[in-house]
């Protein structure tokens, strides 16, 4: 009897990835003006933020329905495996709600794991996942090791405008507008399962040195389990001058720097142009 994972698009893993994973991918749903969209099935990441810059309105996103766990689940026990369902955080969709409904009215055992994040914050406890089940542990071992280790996520964004974190009603068009004048970049981060300002600067090499800094002060990032960088929009040109920036964080790393696109779930109050770190602190 083998583990298999059942994900969400909140994570930025995309189908394609999931499926060579030998996982199982649920769309949120994403609505732009009226029209729906099945994340990262019916609407690309580049898609997505070419709405997104179009729309005088941000898209309101909906949860997964527990029918469409039930199915992914029923389908996985049916095949004699034991299915373990990772969600974004819950105090940010009713997703992990829906799986819970979904646990309890299946055939078999479901196991189900709140990861408090999003983004790449929850793919790199996805992909932690991948190496607990490759090292042959039960599924209630991944289950319980991943409750303990999700506490040492760290995800930040630096965020490149104010007008989405604006448009979603958490700055005021005053500090919006003035923010804009200074070119102030704040960074925003998943904090108990929600997402904060925790930071701000002036100007793009400020901002660059502030979320360097904010990362040794969480600890540091631990190497011998899975980290991320990702960007939003339609170009990945800040994020490599945020690399460039902070090299000396990445030193003690060998290999090339995993680089991943931010979706609808931060994308919507992060805009284009943000970059994001999640890693485990040591």
């Amino acid at each position: 009897m083998a583990v298999r994972f059942i994900i969400d698009s909140a994570s930025d893993i995309m189908p394609d990835e999931a499926a060579a994973l030998g996982m199982t991918h649920l769309p949120l749903r994403v609505n732009f003006d009226d029209v729906e969209y099945r994340d990262s099935v019916d609407l690309t990441h580049r898609e997505f933020y070419m709405k997104l810059v179009e729309s005088d309105v941000l898209p309101r996103t909906s949860q997964i329905p527990p029918a469409d766990y039930t199915e992914a689940c029923e389908s996985i026990i049916a095949a004699g495996d034991t299915p373990i369902v990772i969600t974004l955080s819950s105090k940010l969709s009713g997703t992990y709600q829906s799986a819970m409904i979904a646990a309890a009215e299946c055939s078999g055992d479901v196991y189900v794991v709140d990861s408090e994040n999003v983004a790449i914050g929850e793919r790199i406890l996805i992909e932690r996942g991948l190496e607990l089940a490759a090292q042959g542990l039960s599924a209630q071992e991944i289950v319980d090791t991943l409750n303990a280790e999700k506490k040492k996520i760290r995800i930040m964004a630096l965020v490149d405008t104010l007008e989405y974190l604006k448009k979603g009603g958490r700055i005021s068009p005053a500090v919006a507008m003035v923010g804009g004048v200074l070119s102030i970049k704040p960074v925003i981060a998943i904090v108990n399962g929600e997402v904060e300002v925790i930071g701000k600067a002036r100007g793009s090499k400020k901002a660059n040195n502030l979320l360097r800094e904010l990362v040794e002060k969480s600890g540091g990032i631990n190497f011998d389990k899975p980290f991320a960088l990702a960007y939003s929009g339609l170009s990945d040109e800040l994020l490599k001058k945020y690399a460039e920036d902070s090299a000396e964080l990445y030193a003690d790393y060998s290999g090339e720097l995993p680089v991943h696109t931010i979706g609808c779930a931060i994308g919507t109050h992060a805009g284009p142009g943000a970059v994001a770190v999640a890693f485990f602190e040591k």
